[in-house]
């Protein structure tokens, strides 16, 4: 099997393929797979071709640049390994060399940038381990593990970089976005040496007037960057979305931290205690009430969750149930099941408006930013055995939080497409 070219133009190839068939549809489709790299390997390469200079001397500011031949070099392509021959030059007083073909095809390290695309998103779901059979196996290509891990760590090194230079765009959705929710929250990390440590998560969602989320932006950090420089990227997410959607009602959704809090007031005209945190102490009061009697137990718990979430007035009025049950006789460990829920109620009661949301379709529940703890953190760093150094970490949090907030992969390769791989220059 081998492809050739049939014909040429100075805007396109024509390429000729011979494919067999087989007996199995499995071998044939291996053939297939086979002959398309062939067309895109010998396709790559004139296409690579295109960005090379005619190899005259040429001008970067006052400095002038002169060829020292035409030298070739092994890129990766989705397709195989290709090699080129392309002019390399240097200043007249020696130093470093530079390829402009490699900076204008936006090549990454030896790369092009579609395999550096497929190769770093693929390392944002899962190791390099398993990137290897993966690409083997829906690609045709076998590379080595140190190459994935270097070339997802340079892509990942400018989307830290840039990440502030390059603003992403949230999308201006058809439906009119009524509610925004800004959640926060912390995750444990195993980092060498180290032990566990606290990673950050932070979602900003956007619903319609029915309360039906459209859209989520999706905010990480590591844990050697602290709670300011996390809070620090919140803010500047935060202030492009409230530019786009000056109108929306703005409500902070989390658990019972205090740093939460903290945060979420300065940025939100409304709070709201996540409903699934609260209905939790309602289960512990339900064995204080109940402790022998199932179906009493599960009753009193369905009407109390019931009231919580529909009636103004609610939370004031099984707290005072609760301060009833302290006279009941109990054990010791029911004792200190009712009080932390008598706790929570009362230094929370100010965040438990619920019938008010539910009647205008606003969120009552952190569980967007609870899965973004396990999508964002756990699927990828918590694997068996996993343990992180700093600079691992953070690259392929940077890699993830593109991926999974949806637009934002295209945008920052749109970017890289349009100004080029920083480092590589």
């Amino acid at each position: 099997m081998s492809a050739s070219i049939v014909s040429r133009s100075d805007k396109k190839i024509t390429i000729q393929v011979e494919i067999p068939l087989h007996s199995s549809m499995l071998d044939s489709e291996e053939s297939i797979l086979h002959g398309v790299n062939e067309v895109g390997n010998l396709a790559t390469s004139e296409a690579l071709k295109q960005f090379d200079t005619d190899g005259s001397p040429f001008m970067i500011g006052d400095m002038k640049w002169y060829p020292k031949g035409c030298l070739p070099k092994y890129y990766q392509t989705p397709y195989g390994e290709v090699e080129i021959e392309r002019y390399v030059y240097q200043r007249a007083g020696g130093g470093a060399t530079f390829c402009p073909l490699e900076q204008n095809a936006r090549i990454v390290i030896t790369s092009t940038p579609r395999f550096a695309k497929i190769v770093s998103r693929k390392y944002a779901s899962m190791a390099a381990s398993q990137v290897l059979p993966d690409l083997k196996e829906s690609n045709g290509r076998a590379v080595t593990r140190c190459f994935i891990q270097n070339l997802a760590e340079a892509v990942g090194v400018v989307a830290q970089v840039k990440e502030e230079q390059w603003n992403y765009k949230t999308p201006k959705l058809e439906q009119a976005i009524k509610t925004i929710t800004l959640g926060v929250d912390g995750t444990c990390l195993f980092m060498c040496g180290e032990g566990g440590r606290e990673a950050m998560v932070g979602t900003i969602a956007l619903y319609d007037r029915e309360g039906e989320r459209l859209h989520t932006i999706y905010i990480g950090a590591t844990p050697e960057y602290g709670k300011s420089s996390f809070h620090e990227r919140m803010i500047r997410e935060i202030e492009e979305v409230k530019k786009l959607y000056p109108k929306a009602t703005y409500i902070g959704i989390a658990d019972g931290a205090k740093d939460n809090w903290s945060f979420l007031e300065e940025h939100t005209e409304k709070q709201v205690l996540d409903f699934y945190h609260a209905s939790e102490y309602l289960t512990k009061v339900a064995s204080v009430a109940y402790p022998k009697e199932k179906a009493k137990r599960e009753e009193w718990l369905e009407t109390r969750c019931h009231q919580l979430k529909h009636e103004s007035g609610a939370p004031k009025q099984l707290l005072a149930e609760m301060k009833s049950l302290r006279e009941k006789g109990s054990n010791e460990e029911e004792e200190k099941q009712l009080e932390s829920a008598i706790t929570y109620f009362g230094n929370n009661q100010h965040l438990m408006n619920y019938a008010v949301h539910v009647k205008k379709n606003w969120p009552i529940g952190s569980g967007v930013t609870e899965a973004a703890c396990k999508t964002v953190i756990k699927q990828r760093f918590c694997g068996s055995s996993m343990k992180w150094k700093e600079k691992g970490a953070s690259i392929v949090l940077s890699l993830r939080v593109l991926v999974l907030t949806e637009g934002r992969w295209e945008q920052f390769w749109s970017k890289l497409n349009q100004f080029g791989f920083p480092v590589a220059a």
